[in-house]
Parts: C-alpha cells; structure tokens; sequence
C-alpha cells in the first residue's frame, strides 16, 4: 500500500519517491514497472524497485498510468500588465493541476516583450511565482528586427520567437515584408507563427457589416474563414523555404492547410513543424449556438469536417505537437457584444484530460498522446532532458487514474477568470499526481468535493534547449 496523502505533503522535504506498479506510457509503448526518482531526476526504471522505505516515500500505482508531463508549446499568462485576466502564478497552478509541467508563452502581454530587457523580466517573475518549468517567446513588431535577432545569441535559453502574422490580443501584427524577410533570414532560432490574412479578413467584415445583418460569434468563422489561415500560411512558409528558416505554424485550423504540410520525415528532420490545439480539435462551428463568445478565438473554430481533418492529419504526423493556447479573459470580457468580446479560450487545465476523452471515444492511443503533448514539443523545440521518461531526465510526470471519472466546475477550476468552456463536462480520467523536477507539486486524493493538496514550495525551472 502507498503512503497516505497527507503524510506525502509532511515528507516532501525528503525529495525521494518510489512510483511502484504502475503503466509508463513512453515511446511508443506501455509497460508496467517502478520508478525511482531522487534529486529531482528519474534515477531508475525496472521491473522491480527496492529501497528503503526510511528514505523514500512509496506512491502505489496499482491500475494507473505514468505519462510525462505535458509540454505546452502556446499559452497565454497574461502577466505583466494585464493580471485582472491571470497571471503567471494562478495559470502555471491551473496547468500543473491538469498535467502540464512545461509551456511556452507569448510575448503579447503589456509591455509586448519587444526587447531582450522587458523579455528578461518575465523569466525573473516566473522564477519567484511559477509551479511550472517556463520560457518564453521573444516578441516582433514591424521596427524591431534587430532587437528580435539578438535572441541567436540566447538560442539555448529562450524557446523562439514568435510573429503575429494575424492581430491578435495585444495588437502586434507584423505586415512589413522586409521586417519579415530580416527575420526569417537571419533567426537561429525557431520562429512560430499566428498565420492569418488581414486584409481577407477585413474584406470579410465588410462584406457581413454591409449586409446589414447583426454580428453574432457565429459570424466568427466567416470572417475569419479558411482562406485567410490557408494564404498567411502559404506565406510564411515560402519565406521560411525561402530561407531554410526554422518555422513552427502555431494552431493549425482547416482541412486546407494541411496540404502545405508533410509526414515523409521524421519530426527531427523537419523544418516546418505545425501546432494543433485542442479546442480545435474537440469544438466546431455547430457550437456557436449553445456556447458564444466563450469559443470566440483566433483563428476561429470552424466547420466540423476541419476538426475531422485536423484529427487524421494529428494522426498521420502532419500535425506534429498538441498545445492548448491558453487565452483567459475575464467573463465580462467574453460577454461584451461580439466585435467587442475578447478573443481567447482558458484552457490549461485540461488538455491532457480532453485527450484522456477522445481515447476512451477511440479517437487516439495513449500512446499517441504521450507523442503529442510531450515527446514531439520536446523534440520540435529541442528541450534539453524533458519531454520523455527515461532514465537521467527530469521527473516532470503525471500519473492518471483511467477508472476514476473527474467533472469540470467553477468549483475546481484554477484559472483567474474563473470559468471553462469545457464547464460541466465529465472526464472518463482524473490527474491524481503531478510532478515537476522531482518536486510533487499536486496531489488529489479523488474525493468527492476536493481539489487536491498541494506543495508550493519549489517552483519550477527555465527551459534549456539543446542547440
């Protein structure tokens, strides 16, 4: 029998764990077996462990599964400048509750993290305040490419940079075509991008405005329709073949798209990489009806045979990484009229269980999902000893219990804003622990009306990358 809950919290100073009897889901396999972890580290995999129960503390994995923590390639923090949304603290809470050990974020926060200095100072409050291991995007504008391009110089330390090719929150809409091509010239680094046509897109509204109709969040889609995200792209992909630059096409939305991507090679070979999200792949524009402005988002949800699209090509390797791409906005933001509604979904609570969803539906393998939302990013952005369960690397891990089911309410969930899209929905899956660099930051006890136990006091690390 494991240790009881309450006496794990007592002992975290000891650091030392035994995981016994329980299914590792990793590279393409599941086996049953023990881990050891010390000093933050996985320090042995076997089929048997036996240490001293003085030095370790036992957690029985009888009929769960282990699955390396999940990586979040896109996430939206929020902080500095507009923490009345989130924060780095209550969101990187919400992501490890839900299995997330590691995300990226965006550099659309107030300032934008348009130089090295106001970058800096979101890894010095998420050094004092982030459960979670962190790093995040390099910011561009249209007049800051040289600023943008000193990042080479901390290519082993910032996870990219990231291009708004689309507006988006935060108004940092790069459009200048020489600003561009400095960037995909001369970057080092991995550029992700927002890909989505301006000027269709407003070609659009018009067209809507002047029908005289009244705008709806089921005009969303329309307007910002398939062939706005298929030309923007189309562009910055012919820029980065261009120039063999190192491309990432963050949340990839319509079946169209997908023609531009490929699965002849292995993901470590590749030079242009894309992003599903989970939104995209669980809503459609069927949900406009009974949800609203709450799936408001950029690029927009669209009909449903492109989330049938982006499920094939997520499983036949087009699409290479799952991310969530977290955009709390407070509910009377999202309630305003719907040009005015917030654009953005809360979502790093529960990607890994929405996963847990479709497996039970027979949609993806446990496998599959442990490739997605953990093997592949770390191998896409070239994470340093993150990303796979193996012996040496950190224990970023998350056990689940497949037999116990978990309900999303306003309640249990940890976002700032306070409420989920995904409200009332029933997981066949629960999170019962989470780890970060050894560090057992959550658990939960799978009671009825509890949220979990938690140990704040190690926070988590910035993210090194192998390049």
């Amino acid at each position: 029998m494991g240790i009881g809950f309450d006496q794990i919290f007592m002992k975290q100073d000891m650091q030392k764990y035994l995981i016994k009897n329980i299914q590792i889901v990793n590279e393409g396999s599941i086996i049953n077996a023990d881990v050891l972890i010390t000093n933050g580290r996985i320090e042995k995999i076997l089929p048997q462990i036996t240490v001293s129960t003085a030095n370790h503390i036992e957690i029985d994995g009888e009929g769960k599964y282990l699955f390396p923590g999940c990586i979040d390639d896109q996430v939206h923090f929020r902080e500095p400048g507009l923490t009345h949304k989130a924060t780095i603290y209550t969101e990187s809470k919400a992501a490890v509750a839900g299995g997330v050990t590691s995300y990226m974020e965006m550099p659309n926060t107030i300032p934008n993290a348009l130089t090295q200095e106001l970058l800096e100072e979101k890894y010095k409050i998420a050094a004092k305040t982030s459960l979670a291991n962190y790093s995040f995007f390099m910011g561009t504008g249209n007049d800051n490419a040289d600023e943008v391009l000193k990042t080479n110089e901390q290519k082993k330390n910032i996870c990219g940079v990231k291009i708004f090719m689309g507006a988006s929150t935060g108004n940092m809409l790069v459009d200048n075509p020489n600003t561009l091509d400095k960037i995909f010239r001369e970057s080092e680094v991995l550029i992700a991008t927002h890909c989505e046509d301006e000027k269709i897109i407003r070609e659009n509204l018009e067209k809507i405005k002047a029908s005289g109709k009244e705008l709806t969040a089921a005009d969303h889609p329309i307007i910002r329709n398939d062939e706005a995200c298929y030309e923007s792209s189309l562009y910055a992909i012919q820029i980065a073949k261009k120039y063999n630059t190192r491309l990432h096409i963050l949340h990839i939305t319509t079946e169209k798209e997908l023609q531009l991507f490929t699965n002849m090679f292995p993901l470590k070979e590749k030079r242009i990489t894309a992003e599903v999200c989970v939104h995209h792949l669980h809503f459609t524009s069927d949900d406009y009806a009974r949800l609203g402005n709450q799936i408001k988002c950029n690029p927009a949800i669209k009909a449903p045979h492109n989330k049938e699209a982006l499920w094939k090509a997520l499983l036949d390797n087009r699409l290479d990484v799952i991310a969530t791409d977290h955009a709390p906005h407070t509910w009377e933001e999202k309630n305003e009229p719907y040009l005015k509604a917030h654009a953005g979904l809360p979502l790093v609570q529960h990607p890994l269980l929405l996963m847990l969803y479709y497996h039970k539906k027979g949609y993806i393998s446990l496998e599959k999902i442990a490739e997605k939302m953990s093997h592949a990013v770390a191998a896409c952005f070239q994470i340093a000893e993150r990303g796979y369960i193996r012996e040496g690397y950190y224990a970023d891990l998350v056990i689940a219990d497949l037999n116990k089911n978990s309900k999303v309410s306003k309640e249990n969930i940890l976002y700032k804003c306070g409420w989920s899209p995904l409200e009332s929905m029933e997981f066949p899956a629960s999170i019962t622990h989470t780890f970060v660099n050894g560090h057992l930051v959550y658990a939960c006890p799978g009671l009825e009306g509890r949220n979990g136990e938690w140990d704040e006091t190690q926070k988590g690390q910035r993210l090194v990358f192998d390049r």
